[in-house]
């Protein structure tokens, strides 16, 4: 039996592996199972790591802190491919309230972990776990481990044990921010419903397909280049029904417009009432309509796989001079696009095509429009990105008055690249495109490995903490900085910007990055409306939260 016990108990390769498969086969069903209707969720992992620590499991301690900045990377790199995107559009009209409100999150956050550092004496770095375990915000752990490590050359375990402490009730607590709130402000849930679907209309960045008939003397015998000049707006012409001989054209920029012709146009909310009254005016004529009139016409969506394509402007491609079709409209992560002449596209776009069935055909052969080449995980991209996001995160910056340089560290270099690549990889024909569920596998494997670590390193000293060390006090000092920014920003948000009470919940669960608070407000919306202000606020929180872990320890320790 000796083979057992080397096996459970000894510090080869096998036990070690043995040991990260257990701890996660274990924590990750444990953290499917709900109390009063809440999950921990993958968190669990972490428990399962410090129980199993506390009765004596061990790994090597290189190999513990090699998996630990090894699956931290994989996270927030994944994290970032996922997010980056949308990174900048989120600044955009209503997202920089959100934005701005979910930084008044953080930073009263960090306001309150000082105080309470000077108040209580607690070690920095113990809060700095504190905080991130209240906010439920693993990478901000992960990189107050390391600017700590760097900065010492130890490493403090109360930082792990400060966030396995307060982040139990740190779930609990975001969700009763939420359930008070509307408590407070006596909120209708379906008046608000019926709030959110009276501006669903307002949304700028959808697409509207419009049909008009040319009326304006001062476009007649101008060209679609000629009239875009004149106008200024996006829009997309995608047919025409020329008046003289009532035949169809698939519209080009030297496409000719003439007294009471018909156009099929896409455009936006936001541009269809100028664009309208600037060509002529509204006709009742809808797609089936414009079908057939001109049955050898067909509007097909091709997905673009071919890597030849990547970055490259929808202009460059000559599709209308070389096939005689017309793209309309581009759908990117679900999100329909004009499909304006200097737009670059990307490998997993959808397009729509407008053209003779076999030119089509012959377009889908250029493009590409095979989704089992998108199956195919494109390694080198991330590998690249990781590499830069590593040399990025090494490199120390100095600012006056900080003691010691500021690294952006293992988790905010890969989590800064991950955004740019993913943003502007495209531009450099680097396809930087991975299906949810690749993203999602590299993610998890990420985030599980890394709460093991922690987990098994911070087990052996965990119960002492909690009974001889203050550990009690940590929850209480977690909870108080989960509720006070949730609940003043919340107050703020609806008193004073009138935020819808869906989007105000979703802004709330996307500032702490918390996806059980997440599923708690999907489930109480019944809409979309938390989604999209989470993804709204995700991106730079999660940016603020890792740079802020950071910078407290640089300038606190």
């Amino acid at each position: 039996m000796d083979w057992l016990v080397e096996l459970l108990w000894g510090d080869g390769v096998a036990h070690t592996v043995l040991l990260f498969a257990a701890v996660i086969a274990i924590g990750i069903p444990l953290g499917k199972i709900k109390v009063f209707g809440i999950s921990l969720g993958i968190t669990l992992v972490l428990f399962v790591g410090i129980l199993l620590g506390h009765f004596g499991f061990k790994v090597n301690h290189e190999i513990l802190h090699f998996m630990k900045e090894f699956g931290l990377i994989l996270f927030v790199y994944s994290v970032g491919l996922q997010v980056g995107p949308g990174f900048f559009s989120s600044f955009k009209k209503g997202g920089i309230t959100l934005n701005m409100l979910a930084m008044g999150i953080v930073f009263l956050g960090v306001i309150t972990t000082i105080i309470l550092h000077y108040v209580t004496n607690i070690p920095v770095q113990t809060m700095v776990g504190i905080m991130s375990g209240a906010v439920t915000n693993t990478p901000g752990l992960g990189a107050a481990q390391q600017a700590f490590s760097d900065m010492t050359g130890v490493r403090d375990s109360s930082i792990a044990m400060g966030y396995a402490v307060a982040y139990p009730l740190g779930v609990i607590g975001i969700i009763a921010s939420i359930m008070a709130l509307k408590y407070i402000f006596k909120v209708n849930l379906e008046k608000e419903t019926e709030d959110l679907n009276s501006n669903a209309t307002n949304k700028d960045d959808s697409i509207e397909l419009i049909s008009l008939e040319v009326s304006n003397p001062a476009i007649f015998g101008k060209n679609i280049h000629e009239i875009h000049h004149l106008i200024e707006r996006k829009f997309i012409v995608s047919r025409v029904l020329h008046a003289e001989n009532n035949q169809i054209e698939i519209a080009s920029s030297r496409t000719v417009l003439h007294e009471k012709d018909k156009i099929y146009v896409a455009t936006t909310p936001k541009n269809r009432e100028a664009v309208t009254v600037f060509l002529g005016h509204s006709i009742e004529m809808g797609q089936e309509e414009w079908d057939v009139l001109d049955t050898h016409l067909v509007s097909r969506r091709i997905l673009i796989t071919k890597t030849g394509v990547n970055g490259r402007a929808i202009r460059q491609l000559n599709l209308r001079t070389n096939f005689g079709v017309n793209i309309t409209r581009v759908n990117r992560s679900g999100v329909d696009l004009i499909a304006d002449p200097s737009l670059k596209l990307q490998v997993g776009d959808r397009v729509t095509v407008v053209g003779d069935e076999n030119a089509i055909k012959s377009v889908e052969r250029v493009l590409g429009n095979q989704m089992k080449r998108l199956n195919e995980p494109n390694l080198i991209p991330i590998f690249i990105g990781i590499f830069l996001g590593v040399l990025l995160g090494s490199i120390p910056f100095v600012f006056p008055g900080v003691p010691q340089p500021v690294k952006l560290g293992l988790a905010g270099g890969p989590l800064i690249v991950a955004i740019l690549i993913s943003i502007f990889g495209p531009k450099y024909h680097l396809v930087t495109y991975t299906t949810m569920s690749a993203n999602l596998m590299l993610r998890e494997i990420g985030i599980c490995l890394f709460l093991a670590c922690v987990g098994l390193e911070a087990g052996e000293n965990f119960v002492s903490t909690i009974v001889n060390d203050g550990g009690l006090n940590w929850i209480g000092y977690g909870v108080i900085i989960t509720l006070i920014p949730l609940l003043i920003i919340g107050i703020l948000g609806r008193s004073v910007f009138k935020l819808n009470y869906y989007t105000l919940i979703g802004l709330l669960a996307g500032s702490t990055t918390d996806p059980p608070a997440l599923a708690y407000s999907n489930a109480t919306a019944g809409n979309d409306a938390p989604a999209v202000s989470y993804a709204t606020v995700y991106p730079l929180t999660m940016f603020l939260r890792v740079l802020c872990a950071q910078l407290l320890i640089l300038f606190f320790c």
